[in-house]
């Protein structure tokens, strides 16, 4: 009544969001990157979730194997 009615797609959504989020931060964390470099990634992800993690999956991984 007073706030806003979530539907099923934004639940979807948010766990959609969730589960990519927690792929790339166990990838993140198990690279062999520097602690500073895991943690600017890991906040990119949590903080900005579809384009975190399009950006880390575009950028993370490869960058890692040149």
């Amino acid at each position: 009544m007073f706030g806003q009615q979530w539907g099923m797609p934004a639940g979807i959504g948010f766990i959609i969001a969730l589960v990519l989020a927690l792929w790339a931060i166990f990838h993140i964390a198990q690279s062999g990157r520097t602690p500073l470099g895991k943690a600017v990634w890991c906040v990119l992800v949590l903080f900005v979730p579809y384009l975190g993690f399009l950006v880390w999956l575009f950028f993370g991984p490869r960058a890692a194997n040149r």
